[in-house]
């Protein structure tokens, strides 16, 4: 994998980011997972419609933070959405550096233009990866406006 340097980083860490990232990624997908199941039960599962609700329910939805080397594997079950283990089949992979994942949070980015640009790769099912980006955009910012700008919204 092309791990790109995060913003903000210099340069010259590149080779050690590589690194890291490619450790992080040997890592186990299950502790950060979890962490993001108890967020979007929080952030998300209350404003899922129904017919979204039903097409997701039992699909792993993977999402891989390039530059980080983070993977998050999600299924959303009866009491929610719960870390998805390595055995379970990917429905759907959703690729994306961070910046780019944390514009998607923020509402400043639609994925459409993501993708054209080729910030955001999707991979699998792509009915599914369609009714969640109507979801997401129906919903809106999914974090309150206070977390995604501490200091204030930034101007278009």
């Amino acid at each position: 994998m092309n791990h790109t340097i995060p913003l903000g980083l210099p340069a010259w860490l590149a080779p050690a980011h590589q690194r890291v990232c490619a450790w992080v990624e040997r890592l186990p997908t299950t502790p950060p997972s979890f962490v993001a199941a108890r967020l979007l039960d929080r952030v998300l599962l209350p404003r899922l419609p129904d017919d979204a609700r039903q097409a997701m329910t039992g699909r792993c939805i993977e999402l891989h933070i390039t530059d980080l080397g983070i993977r998050l594997r999600l299924q959303l079950g009866a009491r929610g959405y719960a870390p998805a283990a390595e055995s379970v089949e990917t429905a759907l992979r959703i690729m994306a550096p961070s910046a780019s994942f944390l514009r998607l949070a923020r509402g400043q980015d639609d994925p459409d233009q993501l993708f054209f640009e080729r910030a955001l790769v999707m991979e699998g099912d792509t009915e599914l990866g369609l009714v969640l980006k109507n979801t997401l955009d129906a919903i809106g910012p999914l974090l309150p406006e206070w977390l995604l700008f501490p200091r204030g919204r930034p101007a278009r």
